[in-house]
Parts: C-alpha cells; structure tokens; sequence
C-alpha cells in the first residue's frame, strides 16, 4: 500500500484510504496551524517512512503570470526530508487547472464565456488564469488587494498591469510570512470588500481567500476553487452565490465536492508511479492527467436556479414611436423625429429585461429569457448596411453569454437584414435562430384558425398568394401552401427566384397548380388567403380594394405591410397578425413587448421552445427554411403544449362579435356582384388619399434638409447619452 503524509498548514488531521489509479493509498493528514517549526517536525518524524510528502497551503514556490520565485519563508521544509520527495503541487496545478477548466465548458456550455472574472488571487493559479482568459476577455486582479491593501483605482488589478508588475510582485512577496498568505491564520490581513468583487460574475481562485474578502452578499455570482467542503459550500448559499464548481478529482465515492487540494493530486501521482520521482517531467504529469477519469463537480447552490436554461432574444424599436416610449429615453420626444432615429441607431446593445415563469408542463424545464434590445428601427438598419447591424449583433450577443445563455433569438427585422442570422452564427459562440421556422408554422396555423372564423371550412379548394414568396419566410410558406391547398400564387420583385422557387414546388408537389407574377395586380382578386412576408419600405405592397369578400391576410412582415389606414377600408377582410404563442407557465416579459399577459412573438416563442428542448444549437437560419425544420418545431410545440394565441389585428384582440361582423359584411358582398363592384370603386378612390407606406414609412419621406440636421446633432446626442450612462455605472461601483 502506498503511503502519503499531507502537513496541512490548519489544525485538521485525519487518516483514510483513497483508491488512485487502481492502487489503494493510505493519506494522513497532520495540520501544524501555520507553524513551520511544526511542520518541518513533522517532515523529519515522517522521512523514509512514506513515499511521498505534500506541502497543502504551505508552497515552496511562487507563481504569477510568467514569473517565478522560491517562496523563502518554507524554503527549509524542503531540507527537513533528506530522501522523501516533498510537493507542493506546484508540478501539476497549471496543467490540472487548464483541464479542469475545459471539462467545466463541457458540462456546461458557457458557463465562462464573456463573464466578467476577478481572480481572488491570480497568485499560483497560472493555468487557471490562462483558461479563464481563453473564455472572456474581462479578467481582473484582487493580488494588489488582498496583499497590499491597493484601493480599487483605474488600472490597478489588470491584466496589464499585473503582467507589467508581476516580479516586483513576488519580489515583495516571497518573503511575507505565511500569515500574509493565508487568511485562514490568526492574524491574516482583513480587508473591506470592495468594488471588484461587485463588478464580478466568477470569482476565482483559493476558497480561504474568497470566503475571507469577499462581501457578504454575492448574489447570482460563480465561484470556481480548485476545491471545497461541505461548510464552504453552506456559506456560499448563504451569501447568495448561484453555482460553485470545484476543479480538482473528488477521489472519495458518492462525494460531489473536491475537499483535496493540488499538492494532495501531485502526491497520489508520484506515490503511485513506478518511476523514481526524479523522472517526473511534465509530460509525464501530462500522461498522468490524460489517465484520470473524473469530472469536476458543479453545484447549484441556490435551489430554484438550479436546471434553469437561458436564452436570450433581441428586439430594436419598430419606429421612432417606440423609442419615445421607453422609459429611459421619454425626454427625446422634445426633438425632431429624424435626429432622435438617427442617433439612436448608433447606441450599443442594452438590456432590457428578465423573462420569468415560462416551463414546459411537459418535461417541468424552466427557462429564462433576456431581452435585449438594438436602438435602431428597420429603416435605419436598411440605410446603413448588413454589417452596421452585424456588429451591434455580434455585441448583443456577447451580453447574453454574460447573462448565461446558450441560445440567442432575433427577433423583427435582426432577422431579415443580411443573411439571415448566419453571419451572427459564424462571428459569436453563443447558438443563433431566426425564429423563422415557428414564425411559419404558426402563421399557417393562424391562417387556418382564421379561415375557420370566416365559414371558410374547406381552404384546400381556395386558392392563396404569397407576396415576398422568395423571402426566408415567403419560400417555405409557398411549399407549405401548395401542399395544404393546392392553388397558390407567388410574388416577388426577383423574378428570376420566382421561377426557381416555381420549379421547387413543382417538384415537391406535382399536383400543384403555380402562378408567378411580380405585383400582385388582379390576381389578388381570386384569392382566399393572402400571406404578405416582404422587407420592404415606403410602397403600397398589397390594393386593398383588388382583394376578394371576406378574404383571410396574414400579415408575417414586422413592422407590418398594411398600414391600419389601409386595413380600415376594408372591415369585411380578416387582416391578422402572424400567429402570436402562449407561452406555458406564469410567464413575465418584465418589458411590454406590445402583446397581451403570456403571449409572445413566434420568433420569440421558438427561441424559449428549443430552451425548453435543451436544444442550443444554431436552428433557423439562412434564406433557405428547411420544411422538415418548421414541422419538427411544430412537434416540440405540441410536445411542451404552448398554443396559438387568440387572432389579433392591429394590437386588437379578435372577439366573436369581430368575426361574426366581418363574416356577415362578407357574404353580403359576395351575395350582390354590382354592390361590390361599387364598393370597391369608392375603396380604390379612398385608397388614393391614403399615402403609400409599408413598415410605417412613406415614400421619399426623407428629405435632404433632415438629413443633414439630424447628422449635425447625432454626435452630441450620443456624447451625452453615453455620458449618462457612464456616470450611472461609476456611481453603483463606488455605492
């Protein structure tokens, strides 16, 4: 049996047999309560009688960043063992640490990535430093702290610093007494928690250290130590720290926590191997590492977030209305429209708030949202370039990854600019939808709720039109359609795609009758349902007065294609709104997204279903929407039985009196042709006073004198506003 003496820098000490490697190996443990007159008793009485010596807490070197010392005051520990190899697990820590780090990411997938991290120290823990910064460029120092007392300045507790300073550092320190080390000593330095500790989402390092200068409330907050006990992990709860992980091997059946530290690891590696202790390199510690199998432990300590998935999903204002309405920026609407729309589509990504509630009654999942939020509208994003919205993307996703999401949703037109997500996919980590394939499926399915509504029982002898049909949505809608009825139109200003898209459907549905045209024109006029999915800004998408008695428009466009004005005209049509979708639970937005208690966008509603689902991987995106994709998330919608919201129409929700006027409108119109046909001459002359607009936006609106206006006042207008938020953010560091 293999022998290990541990000379524990506290007061514990206890005897127990571990088995390592398949070997079985006695540890005692023998704590000297940080006398090294003690320990190195210890040391003699104990040389040549066991295989190895570990120094837990009582290191012979020092180590930080790329810096090395001996550590002065234990350097006669080594002495006091002439023949028995002493460790101090100095061999194997930075190895161990990089490992452990990447099997965490593993366990759970960005659980590091873009946190903010303080290292509580960075001292001896290298490799732990080296594999958080891999994961988050946002890494600080509490070193100038919790050594020197430094206060919180700007640059102290860098990575800059830090590396600049690193041998003056262990200069200063590789000659303190172990006191100065170790706050678990009487007589250990006791410092005020400060700012740092606010500013941070992991605090990393010693479990003694973070316990010591930590402050008493740490709410929502990662801890990762090498290791921990059961008491470590009851004060951390108490604190309100959400998960603690511990890094190192918990050798000991049905233990989750690690309670054994790195030099205990290097010990148990050279007593069990068969080499002289003079042969172990780091390769061989490298080789050592690669044979152990185990996992590092992660533990939710506070219950309720415990099994909690986080997506996130972006949403921007529609039109400068919606800017006006936050409450954050109520004061804009004393400026000119044009400057405040301008300007606001330069501000960074901002949250907005917490979805709380949502879980599927199916499996019992629950899921979190974070909404974030763009400041520019649709027009904006249109005027200035896919990479211009790219970019504010590429950072709001980094946000969610803080926030702990694994999935982000984009939402409105995020999801129309550019590629369609797959940029956003391929520049971030974090997994990327649409929303796309729900936004389908429960359009179609709004669609037939509608059609019911309407007495149209039988939609397969109808005939539909698609306008936007070459569209991500538009596409994927026509195959649909063609397959439910049979008889379908396509519009779109790509002609060429139009013809593709023709054969597509062709192919895929023989029995299908396909029209293409490049305006809607007439043919509107045979058409039971209408699906309008276009991007487009400032144009009459859709004559209203062409359309036939009682007919169902689905408007999927966000904004919408048809303006309420232009809906108005027509009270015997049935003009909804994409399929909107409860979702399960006593679910809180925390924001008002526009829709009624528990309702959500579809987009929205499929990026809370694939957390639900466990799926974080990239779902919907690109122009090209699979079918199979929009009927596999129609299963998992029927799985974790979210429904379709009732119809609405221009925020109104539908009643039964809604319907029954529209229908009855309807039928008396189809019932007398030369009533109808003077219906819709006085449509169509009404129609003409209306300005054409799509996406709320008229045609040639900008003029050349705002433009130049709102370009004069945009600087200053984010000057201030990102001043403000400056301040704010330095006034709760320093509360």
């Amino acid at each position: 049996m293999n022998h290990v003496l541990v000379v524990d820098l506290g007061e514990s000490s206890e005897d127990l047999e571990l088995e390592f490697q398949g070997k079985t190996v006695r540890l005692e443990r023998r704590g000297c309560a940080g006398d090294l007159g003690v320990a190195a008793r210890l040391i003699s009485a104990f040389e040549g009688k066991v295989d190895v010596i570990a120094l837990d807490g009582l290191p012979l070197t020092l180590e930080l960043g790329n810096a090395r010392r001996p550590y002065l005051y234990a350097a006669g520990l080594a002495l006091a063992a002439a023949g028995t190899p002493i460790v101090d697990g100095a061999g194997i820590r930075s190895a161990l640490e990089r490992w452990s780090v990447t099997l965490v990411d593993r366990a759970e997938p960005g659980i590091f990535s873009q946190k903010r991290i303080l290292m509580v120290p960075g001292l001896n823990h290298v490799g732990l430093t080296q594999a958080l910064a891999r994961r988050s460029p946002q890494i600080r120092f509490a070193d100038p702290e919790v050594f020197f007392g430094l206060p919180t300045l700007p640059g102290v507790g860098s990575q800059h610093t830090l590396h600049q300073t690193e041998k003056l550092v262990l200069s200063r320190l590789q000659g303190a007494s172990i006191s100065r080390l170790s706050p678990m000593l009487a007589g250990g330095p006791r410092l005020e928690p400060s700012a740092r500790f606010r500013w941070a989402d992991v605090l990393a390092g010693d479990i003694q250290m973070i316990r010591c200068h930590a402050p008493s409330d740490l709410p929502h907050k990662t801890v990762v130590v090498p290791h921990a006990c059961e008491e470590d992990a009851e004060d951390l709860g108490e604190r309100g720290v959400s998960i603690l992980v511990t890094l190192l091997p918990s050798f000991e059946p049905d233990v989750e926590l690690a309670r054994h530290s790195a030099a205990v690891v290097e010990a148990l590696c050279v007593a069990t191997d068969a080499r002289q202790f003079e042969e172990l390199s780091e390769g061989t510690y490298l080789n050592l590492l690669a044979e152990l199998e185990w996992q590092p432990g992660i533990r939710y300590l506070q219950a309720e977030e415990a099994g909690v998935h986080r997506f996130a999903f972006v949403i921007h204002p529609l039109n400068v209305g919606q800017i006006h309405q936050h409450p954050t920026f109520r004061w804009t609407r004393h400026l000119p429209d044009s400057l405040v729309e301008n300007v606001a589509a330069y501000l960074p990504p901002f949250y907005i708030s917490k979805i709380t509630g949502a879980q599927s009654p199916t499996t019992l999942r629950q899921v979190e949202g974070h909404l974030i939020s763009l400041g520019a509208t649709p027009k904006q994003m249109l005027k200035r370039g896919e990479r211009f919205t790219y970019s504010r993307l590429n950072k709001a996703a980094r946000l969610a990854e803080r926030r702990g999401c694994r999935l982000m949703g984009l939402g409105a037109f995020t999801s129309v600019v550019g590629d369609a997500g797959m940029t956003v996919a391929h520049e971030t980590d974090i997994a990327i939808t649409s929303g796309n394939s729900l936004t389908v499926a429960a359009t179609l399915e709004a669609a037939k709720q509608g059609a019911i509504r309407m007495g149209l029982t039988d939609l397969t002898r109808g005939r539909a039109m698609i306008i936007g049909a070459t569209g991500s949505i538009g596409s994927v809608c026509s195959r649909l359609l063609a397959q439910a009825i049979g008889d379908v139109v396509l519009v779109s200003i790509e002609p060429e795609k139009l013809i593709d898209l023709r054969r597509t459907i062709e192919a895929e549905t023989p029995d299908a009758r396909v029209s293409i045209a490049t305006r809607p024109g007439s043919l509107v006029g045979d058409c039971d349902l209408i699906v309008t999915a276009t991007s487009a800004f400032g144009q009459r998408i859709l004559d209203i007065s062409e359309c036939k008695p009682g007919a169902i428009i689905c408007d999927v466009a966000r904004p919408p294609d048809i303006s309420q004005a232009e809906a108005a005209l027509r009270p015997d049509l049935l003009i909804i709104e994409s399929g909107e979708v409860l979702l399960p639970g006593d679910v809180d937005f925390g924001y008002d997204i526009g829709l009624p208690a528990k309702t959500a966008y579809a987009c929205l509603a499929e990026t809370a279903l694939l957390a639900m689902e466990g799926r974080f991987e990239d779902y919907t995106l690109g122009r090209y929407i699979e079918i199979d994709r929009v009927k596999e998330i129609f299963r998992l919608f029927k799985k974790h039985r979210l429904e379709i919201a009732g119809l609405r129409s221009f925020g109104h929700q539908l009643t039964e009196e809604d319907f029954r006027h529209k229908k009855g409108l309807a039928d008396q119109l189809r019932r007398d042709p030369v009533s109808f046909s003077e219906y819709r001459a006085e449509v169509r002359a009404r129609l003409e006073r209306i300005p054409r607009t799509s996406k709320g936006v008229r045609t040639g609106s900008s003029g050349t004198a705002t433009r130049w206006f709102a370009a004069a006042g945009a600087m200053g207008l984010l000057g201030f506003w990102l001043g403000r938020r400056r301040w704010r953010r330095s006034r709760r560091h320093l509360a």
